[in-house]
């Protein structure tokens, strides 16, 4: 596998889960030039660190550039757990979704969601957008949107990651 077919690969799964270069490369900790030039085929070098948090954050991997380990994965069901580690109450994966998708937070869980946007893996929030886009029948970069106002709403420490 080739550096040129890797960011042909991220282009159309980045642009299937509705992030902008930018976020993307935000999310995954490189500038947005990286990603531009990756997907661009111009790059030619990035390392393999780089490279497996890239493929990390839209869910591929080396293998085989494809999604089969991803699709079994339950994104809003991992995130929703997540943000409920700390908490009494759980914050269930449908909760969760009408959340993400109205950016409307269930009265007495406001903590998870902060949670969920401070301490929860990237990878696993990209799960759970892309999910709660499906299964709203919305683009994913809505559910981005709502993410970030969230994000702001909740003075995240994280907010410049989702913004």
């Amino acid at each position: 596998m080739d550096l040129f077919t890797v960011g042909k690969q991220v282009r159309t799964r980045r642009e299937s889960i509705g992030l902008t270069q930018e976020r993307l490369a935000k999310l995954a900790g490189l500038s947005r030039e990286t990603v531009q030039r990756l997907e661009a085929g111009t790059l030619n070098d990035l390392g393999f660190q780089r490279v497996a948090r890239l493929l990390s954050v839209v869910g591929l991997d080396f293998d085989t550039l494809s999604l089969e380990r991803r699709k079994k994965k339950h994104g809003l069901w991992m995130a929703a757990k997540s943000a409920s580690v700390s908490y009494r109450g759980d914050l269930s994966p449908s909760m969760l979704e009408a959340t993400l998708a109205t950016g409307n937070v269930p009265v007495g869980f406001e903590a998870h969601i902060g949670h969920l946007l401070d301490e929860t893996p990237v990878e696993v929030v990209v799960m759970a957008v892309e999910e709660a886009a499906e299964q709203e029948s919305v683009s994913p970069a809505s559910i981005w949107a709502q993410v970030s106002h969230l994000a702001s709403h909740f003075a995240s420490a994280r907010k410049e990651l989702w913004a």
